[in-house]
């Protein structure tokens, strides 16, 4: 990756606020579908599997839609690829007002999905719509950062970008649940899909053409091993990806409601279920406070790799601590431990992307990035429950996460601190 740009301090401001705008709305928009969705299988005549795959419908669609939105962004730019996400995105919203006015037509039951009908249809292209849209604007946000910033200033503005993302969802939460309780459903998608179009509006009269014109062969998503191959150390840090998404968003996010239950936790007047969304809105909100500050210490380091080292530990103990010590006072101090690790990780492996790649490869790379934590946010769930219900209960099943994430120091943290292409001395050098 060059370490010049010919952007100067105002116009990068300018550019990454109108990128943070986008991120952070389409992550209003997220939360507020949380509050909502898992409330309509009555409503939308569907069966609780068929609503599960509303609500993971957009993963799917932004797994298999990575890599290709990578290829165009090199080819064509950031610009017009994110401002097609923006608008893709906004149009998710909109389409549940739509399921909600939907003639509750059965169409018909399928093998595992149960009951499936009209309105359910609607919401699941909805979803799909989404997660098409949220590959372009991740992947354009990443590419326009990267491109308009240098190795100097690069881990601010992305840590900047990623704490818009992680904050503007527990917004969208608090946002949804209140507008669903103080007016309806509809107001609440309402308030999404204007926000979502807000951010589409800022990109369109913000947002600068940057570099494009990779001749490149495009990628799809079974091309991402051999992408991979081509630069062991992206590799790495897809790996560190993988795993903290795996475990932030998967198997902690999935678990933790149950564990609060079955180990009688209380706060107060909140239960089980109140106090997992109170603990993992403390998370966000450490995790989004993190990230922002972490970016900028990366910029003042000589390799962004030291900060994973602390990264992976904090998380590691704070599984630890999940494990050994069921108590409220100790998961709120665990939780923090995490918020604080999966902060610092976040923004630091990101920032480590962008210097390694080549201009013209942002797109294909940075998709290839993404995939890999799809896939841990995908899997995560998937192992949950039956991890601490039937294969290893709940403390072996935290030990191990602890151990999945401690691996990181060996598999990335190591191994990068030993390559000279990550250290930013050495890029000033060349």
């Amino acid at each position: 990756m060059t370490d010049e740009s010919s952007y100067a301090s105002s116009e990068i401001r300018t550019i990454a606020l109108a990128v943070i705008a986008g991120v952070f709305f389409g992550g209003v928009a997220t939360g507020v579908a949380f509050p909502t969705l898992p409330l309509l299988d009555e409503k939308l005549v569907i069966s609780a599997i068929m609503l599960s795959v509303i609500l993971s419908a957009n993963r799917i669609a932004r797994l298999f839609v990575n890599t290709p939105a990578g290829t165009i962004i090199d080819r064509v730019g950031a610009r017009k690829p994110m401002i097609f996400g923006l608008f893709t995105q906004a149009l998710a919203p909109f389409g549940y007002i739509l399921g909600l006015y939907t003639p509750p037509a059965k169409l018909g039951t399928v093998a595992l999905l149960g009951d499936v009908s009209l309105p359910g249809v609607v919401f699941v292209l909805s979803r799909l719509f989404w997660g098409i849209g949220s590959a372009f604007v991740f992947l354009g946000a990443f590419a326009t950062i990267t491109h308009v910033t240098t190795a100097d200033n690069r881990g601010r503005w992305v840590g900047y970008m990623r704490g818009g993302q992680s904050l503007g969802f527990p917004t969208g939460l608090v946002v949804g649940g209140l507008l669903t309780d103080i007016a309806s459903m509809e107001a609440a998608f309402l308030i999404a899909g204007g926000l979502a179009l807000l951010a589409g509006i800022v990109a369109t009269l913000v947002l600068p053409d940057v570099h494009a014109g990779a001749e490149g062969r495009s990628a799809s998503l079974r091309e991402v091993p051999s992408l991979l191959a081509g630069n062991p150390a992206v590799v790495l840090v897809g790996y560190g990806n993988f795993a903290v998404r795996f475990l932030w968003g998967g198997i902690l996010l999935t678990t933790l409601a149950r564990y609060a239950h079955d180990f009688g936790l209380k706060l107060s007047v909140l239960d089980a279920a109140g106090i997992s969304g109170m603990v993992m809105g403390l998370g966000v909100l450490t995790s989004g406070s993190m990230t922002i500050a972490t970016g900028r210490v990366s910029d003042l380091v000589s390799d962004r790799t030291l900060l994973t080292v602390p990264a992976f530990l904090s998380m590691g103990a704070g599984f630890l601590i999940i494990a050994y010590v069921p108590t409220i006072e100790a998961l709120l101090g665990a939780i923090v431990l995490l918020g604080v690790g999966m902060g610092a990780a976040a923004p630091s492996l990101l920032a480590i992307v962008g210097d390694l790649t080549p201009g013209d490869e942002l797109g294909r790379m940075g998709g290839a990035y993404q995939v890999m934590g799809d896939i841990g946010l995908s899997l995560g769930p998937l192992v949950a429950i039956p991890a601490v219900d039937s294969w290893f209960g709940y403390r072996l099943t935290y030990v191990l996460c602890a151990a999945l994430v401690l691996s990181c120091l060996t598999i990335v943290s190591v191994p990068l601190l030993r390559n000279p292409d990550v250290s930013r001395t050495g890029m000033k050098a060349d």
